[in-house]
């Protein structure tokens, strides 16, 4: 029997053994049902398909009850993508995460990070994969690694592209919420491999297409901020305008080094356009900001030379005492 056939016999095992221990041990029926929805998502089995629309279903279907229901699901699904050392069971379970994010109510939303901060090697990276090796798939555990990297930014981008709740945040702010999505797109941008990878594996297929996904709402995020900040432009200080510069030209660099193989991962032309526009006028303002730096700072030192001089020629071979006692008569 060949390895690979050896292992998806081993993984069908697992499956089995844990969805009877699960209906038996859990410590409730939310949690039983919870870790059962959750190991039939994430089946070893078939190790190239991604979960089934009714799985996925069964998932959504925990937030339209109470929030310990929730909880349970996204405690299940936390353990199940921490404990596996499958690559197609730890990117049906991202996926599964994914899709909690995208289409989950709000009280499975709000279970997440307390989930996966609970994980003892969370902290700069939540999900705690981006040492995820596996002998099984060095291709398939590549996607892990970075599909990993793209939910943990996406867990912190902002949740709003309202023009109108952009107004009332201060400039700081704004800039913060682009250059959050602009890190999302960057790291879309570094997909391990070419849609030929995906050719017969349907799994690393739908990971494409939910990052497609994640791009084209990225795009629109950093689209309205960017006009935003073309309005503000003119109030920015000489720092912000550094920073506002500085994420521009990052727009600029993704745009410039995306993989030609995948035709959507490219931005928009009229969003290049107006970052081009942004970017110039940024420019202009730093240059005036300089030139008036430069301008305050020679007004200053010729002051403090008109101050100091007269003291200074007085001074010059002369020694003078309060007293008029020595002075010749």
């Amino acid at each position: 029997m060949g390895l690979k056939k050896l292992h998806n016999l081993v993984g069908a095992i697992k499956d089995t053994t844990s969805i009877t221990k699960a209906a038996l041990t859990s410590p409730s029926s939310a949690a039983a049902s919870a870790h059962l929805a959750v190991l039939r998502a994430t089946s070893h089995l078939p190790t190239t398909s991604p979960p089934s629309p009714h799985h996925l279903s069964a998932l959504l279907s925990f937030g339209r009850s109470s929030r310990l229901t929730a909880s349970s699901l996204v405690s299940a699904l936390s353990s199940r993508l921490f404990s596996t050392q499958d690559p197609s069971v730890a990117l049906k379970s991202l996926l599964c995460l994914h899709l909690l994010l995208s289409r989950g109510s709000f009280i499975l939303k709000d279970q997440i990070f307390p989930a996966l901060l609970r994980h003892p090697a969370s902290g700069r990276n939540p999900l705690a994969l981006s040492s995820f090796r596996s002998a099984i798939s060095y291709s398939l555990s590549s996607w892990v690694r970075w599909f990993a990297r793209v939910l943990e930014l996406m867990l912190v981008t902002p949740s709003s592209d309202d023009p109108d709740q952009l107004t009332v945040l201060q400039n700081q702010d704004v800039m913060s919420e682009l250059e959050s999505l602009v890190a999302v797109v960057e790291e879309i941008s570094h997909v391990p491999e070419g849609p030929a990878s995906t050719v017969g594996n349907q799994l690393k297929l739908e990971v494409a297409r939910q990052a497609e996904e994640d791009w084209v709402q990225v795009s629109a995020g950093i689209t309205v901020r960017v006009r935003e900040m073309k309005e503000r432009v003119g109030l920015l200080s000489y720092s912000d305008s550094v920073e506002l510069l500085c994420v521009l030209k990052r727009i600029e660099e993704v745009a410039a080094s995306q993989p030609s193989d995948w035709e959507w991962m490219a931005f928009d032309e009229r969003l290049l356009s107006e970052v081009g526009k942004l970017k110039g006028k940024v420019e202009e303002l730093l240059v005036r900001k300089e030139e008036q730096e430069r301008r305050v700072r020679r007004e200053k030192i010729s002051e403090s030379a008109r101050l100091v001089n007269p003291v200074r020629s007085e001074m010059v071979g002369t020694v003078r005492f309060g007293s008029t006692r020595w002075v010749a008569t």
